[in-house]
């Protein structure tokens, strides 16, 4: 697999460094701080992947391009990390559920998985919503237009906010006021919860529909009917008329 591949440990320290324009130190900083998960060789040696590669290259983005503090930084790494894990899971899951076809396992049938999950479903009107997490309202409208919520509408085009939509504002003032991640730093934060959310419905919704396959393949299997008696018999008769003849 092609993660796989990104996953392996192959650079040594000095590499990894140079390929991200970054002194060791600094490396072995962010590891500390679990923004990085590097591998160790038989002999203890730090050995970074394509993947930890890319996180720290995406570190010094945040840090150098976008001014987000270390502690909003951990924050991103740790969802990104929760990604990677998401995607290592299903692809596992993937290939238990390829080796089961293979074996011709019956799954049972899934619960329906495209209902809407209910923290999902909009219900708080704006005034309610911000007092729920002690918001003005106008900050709200804010965080809105920052992409850092997402409200559905009512018929009448009126903002109403669900459980999830609670959750993440409440996450967002965490981020500010207790750990003081700036608002660029926030928005690389909410945009990886919210393709995190996404990823976990997706990948939820298609190891169902791949179960449900399996389950009506093995029905229309177990369905075919068997050959019949008469039919053996008649496959038989010609052998056994022959047979007779030799007799006579």
């Amino acid at each position: 697999m092609a993660s796989d591949t990104k996953q392996r440990p192959v650079y040594v320290i000095s590499i990894a460094a140079e390929l991200v324009d970054m002194h060791p130190q600094t490396l072995r900083l962010y590891e500390r701080k679990g923004l990085i998960r590097p591998g160790r060789s038989s002999g203890k040696t730090r050995l970074y992947s394509e993947r930890d590669i890319e996180h720290l290259r995406e570190i010094r983005r945040l840090t150098q391009e976008l001014g987000v503090n270390l502690a909003g930084v951990e924050e991103v790494m740790r969802l990104q990390h929760e990604l990677d894990d998401m995607q290592d899971e299903f692809e596992q899951e993937i290939e238990r559920l390829e080796n089961e076809i293979r074996a011709q396992v019956a799954l049972p049938l899934p619960a329906p998985g495209q209902q809407l999950d209910p923290k999902d479903r909009p219900v708080y009107v704006i005034s309610i919503a911000a007092e729920l997490v002690d918001m003005h309202p106008q900050t709200l409208r804010l965080y809105e237009r920052k992409g850092l919520i997402r409200p559905g509408r009512s018929s009448g085009k009126t903002r109403l906010y669900s459980e999830r939509d609670i959750e993440h504002l409440r996450e967002i003032r965490r981020l500010t006021q207790e750990l003081g991640v700036n608002l660029a730093g926030v928005e690389e934060i909410m945009r990886l919860r919210f393709e995190l959310d996404a990823n976990r419905g997706r990948l939820e919704h298609r190891i169902a529909d791949i179960q449900q396959d399996i389950t009506e393949r093995m029905t229309r299997w177990r369905e075919l009917p068997a050959p019949s008696p008469d039919a053996e018999s008649a496959g038989e008769e010609p052998q056994d008329q022959d047979q007779d003849g030799a007799h006579e």
